[in-house]
């Protein structure tokens, strides 16, 4: 039977709020939030290397307990919001958002920096869903939807060329706490102005807010993603299969528990929809394939390549441009062509970029990386911006919040694995460098403390260490765009199918 996006009423289509287009402009500043907040800690990571003087689990809890923490809550504030206003959500996880990056700012050891990044996904877990929701909520008709998502997500994208840039600009200046302070303008313009223009919107029966739903979810995303993180990081241990099998177990309560509540934190009845599931397993598996890389990519323009952190976040912008540019036209292109066309083929566009990044060394020049950033940009620009507005349109408003965190949950979730499964590869590949006789145990954990590490020794053997350190790294930067590039190409595979007779409606 053919699947299509049915809109959830006529009186929707004929009723365009005043102020529609100035209140979204308040809402792209909450992603806009995010996204600079998720760049600039690649670009701090060798500064905080060297400060905090991390290991390297702890380096990677550093970079991935936000996501861990954001996966967890997500569907449960994406619900809350949907009871108690999605504006008043926003603006208390905004206020939060912008205290606790203070908290980073000033942490002083890898465990205060470890637990402010998980204060961090708390508050972060209020703000996409809140403004994805409000999108919905905002814009009835499916053309100015469209390009509202597209906006949406073209700031997103702006976001990570703002941060890299701005970001270098302050550790070039400053001290790499600095780049957390970013923050604080952007929050504060964020309450002020959204208080005045930003519409309140809730779901007029939600019903109770299941605290054991909510733990559950909890549980199980974190129990589930720090397995999958430790198998690949040391092997299979009792530690990590008790956390794998007690966050399973959490998951499974969690979908039973859902399908027996009169109310549901989540309706898992929206899987239901081929279209709903697969724009949901086409962002997971994106962004699994892509956030190893992302999250490497700064580190080998720094720490192999030699570029300062504000030419790095230069060097990175294609990748912004192209999404930004696909992102405004997602949505028209379609409808012209087809759903499953566009998704497939900007997945599979990634996932070739992906490949050609499997033979850079050090030496490989900018044409070749600025021209695989720019073929990343514009296929993630497309997809993504698809599968947003088709999660969007398959729910009714009332269940914009829970629809919006479950899309948000696959990003955030794909992030995490990504960063631990791919990251793990990276760091399993570099361990394993021979370096000089005399070469310190912390050169090993860590490119940033080899480059530390080579900071107190003489210069040959300092040099030969290094030399051996940025060759390993590479490897395992190439062997991760290896595996990240099958996972596109798998995700386009099966967004093809999945998404088969999906399409954006053109009116309601």
């Amino acid at each position: 039977m053919t699947s299509t996006l049915q809109p959830a009423t006529t009186t929707e289509a004929v009723t365009k709020r005043p102020g529609r287009w100035l209140a979204l402009s308040v809402l792209v500043l909450a992603v806009l939030l995010v996204a600079v907040d998720a760049t600039v800690l690649g670009l701090a990571t060798p500064y905080i290397s060297e400060d905090l003087k991390p290991s390297g689990t702890q380096l990677l809890w550093i970079g991935d307990v936000y996501s861990f923490v954001i996966a967890g809550l997500l569907v449960s504030m994406g619900s809350l919001g949907d009871r108690i206003g999605r504006k008043r959500i926003l603006l208390v996880g905004a206020t939060a958002f912008g205290a606790i990056s203070v908290l980073n700012a000033y942490a002083t050891t890898p465990e205060t920096m470890i637990v402010a990044r998980a204060l961090l996904g708390v508050a972060g877990a209020t703000l996409m869903p809140a403004t994805l929701a409000l999108i919905r909520n905002l814009f009835h008709d499916p053309r100015e939807r469209s390009l509202a998502v597209g906006i949406w997500g073209a700031t997103a994208s702006a976001g990570t060329a703002v941060g890299p840039i701005v970001g270098g600009f302050l550790l070039e200046h400053f001290w790499w706490g600095s780049v957390f302070l970013i923050n604080l303008p952007v929050m504060a313009v964020l309450v002020l102005v959204g208080s005045k223009l930003l519409p309140e919107s809730r779901n007029p029966d939600p019903g109770p807010w299941d605290m054991i739903s909510v733990a559950l979810s909890l549980v199980g995303m974190i129990g589930v993603v720090y397995a999958v993180k430790e198998a690949a990081a040391h092997g299979f241990t009792w530690t990590t299969l008790t956390a794998g099998l007690l966050g399973a177990a959490a998951l499974y309560g969690f979908v039973r528990r859902q399908l027996t509540l009169p109310t549901p934190l989540l309706d898992m009845r929206l899987f239901r929809s081929r279209g709903f599931s697969g724009a949901v397993l086409a962002d997971l598996l994106t962004i699994l394939g892509l956030s190893g890389l992302v999250f490497f990519l700064s580190q080998f323009l720094q720490l192999v390549q030699g570029r300062g952190p504000l030419e790095a976040g230069l060097a990175e912008l294609p990748a912004a441009i192209g999404a930004v540019a696909a992102g405004l036209i997602a949505g028209r292109a379609a409808r012209r062509f087809s759903v499953r066309a566009v998704v497939s083929g900007g997945l599979a566009a990634i996932g070739l970029a992906l490949a050609v990044l499997t033979v850079i060394d050090r030496s490989t020049g900018y044409p070749v990386l600025g021209a695989a950033l720019l073929v990343v940009g514009v296929g993630a620009g497309f997809s993504f911006t698809v599968t947003s507005d088709v999660i969007l349109s398959s729910v009714p408003k009332e269940q914009a919040g829970a629809a919006s965190a479950a899309s948000e949950t696959a990003y955030e979730l794909g992030a995490a694995l990504g960063i631990a499964v791919l990251g793990s590869i990276v760091t399993g590949v570099y361990r394993d460098f021979t370096g000089p006789a005399g070469t310190p145990a912390e050169a090993h954990e860590s490119l940033g403390g080899a480059v530390e590490a080579a900071a107190g020794m003489p210069a040959q053997p300092a040099g030969a260490m290094l030399e051996a350190a940025r060759s390993s790294f590479v490897d395992g930067l190439a062997l991760a765009s290896g595996v990240g590039a099958a996972v596109l190409l798998a995700a386009a595979l099966a967004a093809w199918f999945l998404l088969r007779d999906q399409r954006l409606d053109n009116a309601v």
